[in-house]
């Protein structure tokens, strides 16, 4: 048996888990509605989605808001110290609204649930609390629910079984027009910063026959965009049989006509040239890469155990535009590791300035308890790391402005999302390169894929008119 190999839920498993479905079902007792919190990343919000598909399938509706749901789950993040603060301080302001409502079920799960003794502690810290669960148990969600409105005690599961993959779960997705496909989970890099492989487990990939079949099926119910969801796509495919890469997954997915194909995120370390010329021929991948650099300067990103330096960051970044003319990229920046100097902090400035960025996504360095980073000697003051992310933010800024303006007078193909939050004569949506873009519209250009001249670029999002006939 490989290392680290899948394990795959089986058959018998799911049908257990169906068939719980139905005995909450038909639970006088249930909850009727629910209504799901979501932290984090995109791996967490198409967790929700499957949470929201179970829950759906035992017979409840999704409420408006959470004070007029009955059940209440906090799907967590633990990647920074804020997320998991916010989550707790949301969790606690329902502790007011249980009193007056007390049969509200109140369930925590995802990866703060998932690191250990967290369960335990947040039910001993927070006894109004009914149901916390890890990232490894979603699955089991049925079961844990049916368990809980039985007994009225507590219920906590969280399975050390770290490289499990859970086939054909309900999926009750946010858009009729984008879905979310995950195809692999876990990560093996352990950066020195990161929790992510304590609590999302080793990597694994699913086979990519499921995958193929998923995204069909998703094409043929009028899917118009899928992300492929991954700690590191990059390195799908390792230990599979067969030997298909993440490389030979797009161009099959390319072939079977999606309109357009996203992805996130990439390890720099795994990006290989097989990817890169899939990228500049696949004709429904979108130009565009998350790039995460993390730290400009070579001293960091050794002490954060990335695997590259700064010259072969960029050496990738300049074969992805000679294979992607205009592609749009982005990434993920950290401020005041342990032990950054500001000479150290001016090469990140340097960087970001010499690629120029579509968009960072920029952090201060959060200590993750389990971490090696969280023990390293000098840490950042925290006034210090706040003036270096916001002079991060002007340099970005600038930068930023300077890459969108590539698109002044051209063509983006806008797929909306919906109604301008400033007009509602204005609808919004992604061009091919992940850029927001704004321009006339009505309601009816939802999901449609619109094309559009951009006209203006502004912070975060261009501007621009329509070039089809709005429709009658």
């Amino acid at each position: 048996m490989r290392e680290h190999a899948p394990v795959t839920v089986t058959p018998e498993e799911q049908a257990e888990q169906r068939a719980y479905m139905e005995k909450v079902r038909e639970l006088p007792h249930r909850p009727t509605s629910y209504y799901v919190v979501t932290y984090g990343c995109q791996m967490n919000a198409h967790d929700s989605e499957k949470l929201a598909g179970m829950l759906s399938e035992m017979g409840m509706t999704e409420a408006s808001s959470r004070e007029q749901a009955d059940l209440v789950l906090f799907n967590t993040c633990c990647v920074r110290d804020n997320a998991e603060r916010r989550a707790l301080g949301n969790v606690t302001w329902l502790k007011e609204l249980k009193k007056d409502k007390p049969e509200l079920i109140i369930g925590v799960c995802g990866c703060m649930i998932q690191q250990p003794g967290m369960a335990e502690k947040i039910l001993r810290q927070y006894k109004f609390i009914d149901l916390a669960f890890g990232t490894s148990n979603l699955h089991r969600l049925p079961q844990l629910l049916y368990e809980e409105l039985e007994s009225a005690r507590p219920v906590v599961e969280v399975d050390a079984t770290e490289n499990l993959i859970a086939e054909g779960l309900p999926v009750k997705r946010l858009r009729p027009d984008h879905a979310y496909i995950t195809i692999m989970y876990g990560c093996d890099n352990f950066c020195s910063y990161c929790i992510v492989p304590y609590v999302r487990g080793r990597e694994r990939s699913r086979e990519a026959d499921a995958i193929i079949r998923e995204a069909e099926a998703l094409y043929a119910g009028g899917v118009k965009e899928i992300m492929l969801l991954g700690q590191n796509v990059n390195s799908y495919g390792k230990g599979l049989e067969g030997g298909v890469s993440f490389a030979g997954l797009l161009r099959q997915l390319d072939a079977i006509g999606i309109p357009r194909i996203r992805f996130m995120t990439s390890h720099p370390k795994d990006l290989s040239q097989e990817l890169i010329e899939a990228m500049g021929e696949c004709k429904h991948v979108c130009p565009q890469f998350h790039l995460p650099v993390q730290s400009g300067n070579d001293g960091i990103l050794r002490a954060m155990n990335r695997h590259y330096d700064r010259a072969a960051y960029l050496d990738k970044v300049a074969r992805l535009r000679k294979a992607v003319p205009g592609i749009g990229l982005t990434t993920d920046i950290i401020v005041g590791f342990p032990g950054e100097t500001e000479e150290q902090f001016q090469d990140t400035l340097s960087l970001v300035r010499e690629v120029g960025y579509d968009s960072a996504f920029t952090f201060i360095f959060s200590p993750r308890p389990g971490t090696r980073a969280a023990a390293m000697p000098d840490q950042v003051p925290a006034d210090v790391a706040q003036d270096r992310l916001e002079r991060l933010l002007q340099v970005q800024e600038a930068a930023q402005l300077q890459a969108q303006r590539r698109f002044l007078d051209a063509q983006e193909e806008v797929l909306v999302e919906s109604l301008s939050r400033r007009s509602a004569q204005a609808v919004s949506g992604k061009g091919l390169h992940g850029i927001s873009v704004t321009f006339p519209g009505s309601l009816r250009d939802v999901g449609e894929i619109v094309p559009v001249r951009i006209t203006e670029c502004a912070n975060n999002t261009l501007r621009g008119e329509r070039l089809d006939k709005e429709k009658e």
